[in-house]
């Protein structure tokens, strides 16, 4: 299976900031779902892979090349879609495409026009006038129309209605029938990447904390209910996070079967969403630093 993306302990303090030895792969042919809390690291990881921003330490191969040394090459088979609009909002959608494909030798004018069909976008109007779906829509299109081998979205179901992000997210598992081509989607929307994701990456503090195929991740997992009386110092060991109240408490936990040898049918074991998954990590981390304070 070939490594598209490659991040090889890369670190680099940026803003205050500080990615702490990232490493992770992406597989060709396959949606990968990027997935961290707010400030986690995920907008600078992103920058790294463009290029925007360069590595203190490590290095990140894509399609086999040197990010740093052939940035240009790389960008050619980038497609990017950005949460935000970037766009010249006084232009038409057509006139917008003119300026994009200039800078594209592989620029396919088929298989953008076949978008707009696709997607109900009038050419001629002014990008000023779209919708907030309609203008994401229309990234898209841009991004699919240069014949990219790596689509690299950040946020790009945030805010859309759930009508439009199924759209997106349909014509995404179209792109990879194409098995040349890959997807990186960054979204706080983990329920986006449960319907389509095939490999999930979460970053937290800066570090990655698994990079996995989804099913995997969801095997891996189990919530535990139970009543609080159940919490012992040793028990707690456990968990990788807790959410605790008056009434009992949510645990995460790798160790299901010990969980079920220590407490038996005490405790309610549940296979979690990605959110969760997410949520009670953090929280684990949270606390671990809360005792060695």
């Amino acid at each position: 299976m070939d490594d598209v993306v490659v991040f090889d302990q890369v670190s680099k303090s940026y803003g205050g900031f500080q990615l702490d030895s990232l490493s992770f792969s992406l597989k060709k042919g396959y949606i990968h779902g990027f997935i961290g809390p707010n400030g986690a690291g995920k907008t600078t990881t992103i920058k790294l892979m463009m290029n925007l921003i360069k590595p203190d330490t490590g290095s990140i191969r894509i399609f086999g090349m040197d990010s740093r040394h052939q940035g240009k090459e790389i960008r050619q088979r980038i497609g990017f879609v950005y949460a935000e609009n970037h766009f010249y909002e006084y232009l038409t959608v057509e006139q917008m495409k003119r300026v994009i494909a200039s800078f594209y030798p592989t620029w396919n004018e088929a298989a953008f026009n076949r978008y707009l069909r696709m997607f109900g976008l009038p050419a001629k109007r002014k990008i000023r006038h779209l919708s907030k779906g309609m203008k994401m829509k229309y990234s898209i299109a841009l991004a699919l129309s240069h014949d990219a081998d790596l689509i690299i979205m950040d946020e790009p179901t945030s805010g859309l209605d759930p009508v439009v992000r199924r759209e997106i997210l349909e014509l995404l598992s179209e792109v990879i029938q194409d098995e040349n081509k890959t997807v990186f989607f960054s979204t706080h929307i983990t329920s986006d990447l449960e319907q389509i994701a095939d490999y999930i990456t979460f970053i937290h503090d800066g570090r990655i904390r698994f990079s996995q195929p989804k099913d995997e991740i969801l095997d891996q997992y189990r919530i535990v209910k139970g009543a609080k009386e159940l919490l012992t110092p040793d028990t707690r060991k456990l968990f990788v996070g807790l959410r605790e109240s008056p009434y009992g408490f949510e645990g995460l936990t790798i160790e299901p079967d010990e969980v079920r040898r220590r407490f038996q049918d005490q405790v309610i074991c549940e296979i979690p969403s990605l959110e969760e998954i997410m949520v009670l990590t953090v929280k684990g981390h949270q606390q671990t630093r809360g005792e060695k304070r």
